[in-house]
This record gives C-alpha cells, sequence and structure tokens, in this order.
C-alpha cells in the first residue's frame, strides 16, 4: 500500500481506502453485520487506514460497524463520516449550527469515540457555502475536541471551489472518474494550491466502470442504480456518475478494449492525479477490497494511454457532464 497526505490534516493515508455506503453487503436489502465487520478487518488488513462512512448510511448502522471494528484493532485508522443528510427537506434552510452540532454529537456516540477524525458536511444545498456560520461551527467542535478536522463533500466543482474559501476546510470530497473529469481541469490544482486533500468517490461510477454491468442486468428496488437514475431521490450524479447507462456501457466497452482490466485500471487511473490524496471505492464483499487495492499497485498509465481515455470521456460525456457538475 502507498499513502499520500491528506492535505492540511498531515495524516498520511491509504491511497485506496474504504467508502463504506454499500458495507453492508450492497444497496439495498437488509444490513448484514457481519459482511461489514469482515470487510472492514479485510480493509485494514491489507493496509487501509482511512475509512468513510455517513451518519445516513444504513441509518447508522454502516458508522457503528466502522467505530466497533476499527476499536478492535492496534492499527491507526482514521475515520470520517458526514452529517447534513438527515435534515429534510434537504434545503439550505434547515442547515443550523445547532442542528448539525446534534448530529455530529450523535455520530460520536454511534462511533464510539471520542474524537472523529474527519467530519464532512454530506453535500450541502449549494447556498451552505455562503453562511460563515455553518464553518465556524467546526471550528468550535474542533475546539471542544470533538473533532480533528473538517471537510465537504460535495456534488458540483464550483461548490468545492466555494469551500476552500473557508480556511478550516482540510478536505474536500468530489465525484471524479473516467466518466466525470472535470474535477483534474478545474479544482485540483487550486485544492493543491490551498494544502486542501482531495478525497474521490465514485470512482468506478457506480459499478458501471468495473465492466459487469449490460443492458441485461437488473437491480434490486432499493438500489440507487434502480431508482435514482433520472435524480429522483437524490443528485442524479450519485448515481452512475450522471450518464446514460446504455452510453455509459458503449464506453466502458471501448475502455475495456484499449486497458484490460477495467475496473482495476479505473481505480488506477485515479491515482494518477496528484493531487488526489486517497480514492474510497466501496465494496460489499471481502473479495472487492482486495481487489480495489491491488489496482494500486498497477503499472502508470503511458501519456498515450492517458490521451485516450481524454478522447473517449471527450466524445461519450464531456460536453453533457461538465456543465451540470
Amino acid at each position: 500500500m502507498n499513502y499520500r497526505k491528506l492535505g492540511k490534516t498531515n495524516f498520511e493515508v491509504s491511497a485506496v481506502s474504504l467508502g463504506t455506503w454499500q458495507v453492508g453487503g450492497g444497496w439495498g436489502g437488509p444490513f448484514d453485520k457481519s459482511t461489514a465487520y469482515r470487510i472492514i478487518h479485510e480493509a485494514i488488513d491489507q493496509g487501509i487506514n482511512f475509512i468513510d462512512t455517513a451518519d445516513v448510511y444504513d441509518a447508522g448502522l454502516s458508522e457503528a460497524a466502522v467505530g466497533k471494528v476499527v476499536r478492535e484493532r492496534s492499527e491507526e485508522v482514521y475515520i470520517a463520516t458526514k452529517c447534513g443528510r438527515q435534515i429534510q427537506p434537504h434545503l439550505a434552510e434547515g442547515y443550523t449550527p445547532l442542528v448539525l452540532r446534534k448530529y455530529v454529537e450523535a455520530s460520536l456516540r454511534n462511533l464510539g469515540v471520542e474524537t472523529i477524525d474527519l467530519i464532512q458536511l454530506h453535500c450541502p444545498p449549494s447556498p451552505v457555502y455562503q453562511r460563515p456560520e455553518i464553518f465556524g461551527l467546526f471550528e468550535e467542535l474542533q475546539k471542544e475536541g470533538k473533532i480533528r478536522h473538517m471537510g465537504v463533500s460535495v456534488e458540483k466543482v464550483d461548490e468545492a471551489l466555494q469551500a476552500l474559501t473557508f480556511s478550516n476546510v482540510a478536505t474536500v470530497q468530489i465525484i471524479f472518474n473516467m466518466f466525470r473529469q472535470k474535477p483534474a481541469d478545474v479544482f485540483f490544482q487550486e485544492a493543491k494550491n490551498n494544502d486542501c486533500g482531495v478525497i474521490v468517490r465514485v470512482p468506478l461510477a457506480s459499478g458501471l466502470l468495473t465492466g459487469k454491468i449490460s443492458k441485461e442486468t437488473t437491480f434490486h428496488p432499493e438500489d440507487h442504480r434502480q431508482f435514482n437514475r433520472a435524480g429522483e431521490a437524490f443528485d442524479k450524479g450519485e448515481t452512475f456518475s450522471g450518464i446514460p447507462l446504455e452510453k455509459g456501457i458503449e464506453a466502458v466497452a471501448e475502455l475495456d478494449d484499449l486497458l484490460g482490466d477495467v475496473a482495476a485500471k479505473a481505480i488506477r487511473w485515479v491515482l494518477m492525479f496528484d493531487a488526489v490524496s486517497t480514492v474510497i471505492p466501496g465494496a460489499s464483499r471481502v473479495e472487492q477490497v482486495r481487489a480495489n487495492v491491488q489496482a494500486s499497485a498497477l503499472p502508470p498509465f503511458s501519456p498515450a494511454e492517458m490521451e485516450a481515455v481524454a478522447e473517449i470521456y471527450a466524445r461519450y460525456f464531456k460536453e453533457e457532464i461538465h456543465p451540470q457538475w
């Protein structure tokens, strides 16, 4: 495992880490604690020392599983969680220091820790980035010893740039993959200029970049890849990176012809960008954790391969995707 500095936190974190949205066995269906424990233990066994969760993942069960396993281990493992998505309706007016404080304190209890290593606003509406009192809350929580650092998880590059105007924003979590390349054009250099850690989520475009999804694939009714393709429940960019599934399947076939083993190469491609501190693919099986970690050890892309990936993105998606996020 290689390690990279997570911005101004100065944490040295695993280049490939673990996202836990589907850690209980997958999207849809009941949460399986034993599956979650096995996956998290395997991640730490593989050298992962940064685990990303959220209070809304399986109604807190993901947080509880992460906290339990990390408390059982002797290794130093950084826990990042998120707050804000419990606000319903999910509008900027619902964001207040009092409400967010309660969420953070609930996460502390759920994780079973005294201090959260990194708390992130969980994709708040854009107007929240214009409210200094929200970011000021996290300075108070830091002084109280309840958090070590704060960051934001964003939907749009513009939101990421706005977040950088607050000096206590140590990290930005953002969607970046072969089908969502705008952050490299617009955001990464600014993140480096501000010593801001970049956490990349959805590196496999909700599984599309594994090459295992076809037009015949069916999904559980409670799987966001079934019910959120047009953004019915939350930003559609979280589901298949916001691209039409059929077009994505065509592009994946081209990538597979070009690169082979597209899933592993998709993770390795993200790590070609030195602004990226860590990438957090999810896993619903232990074998997926191992495969994700092994991807980080692949040889670097050649300049010709990087150009070919950029060309496929430009031809299939850039005109549609760049303006939206």
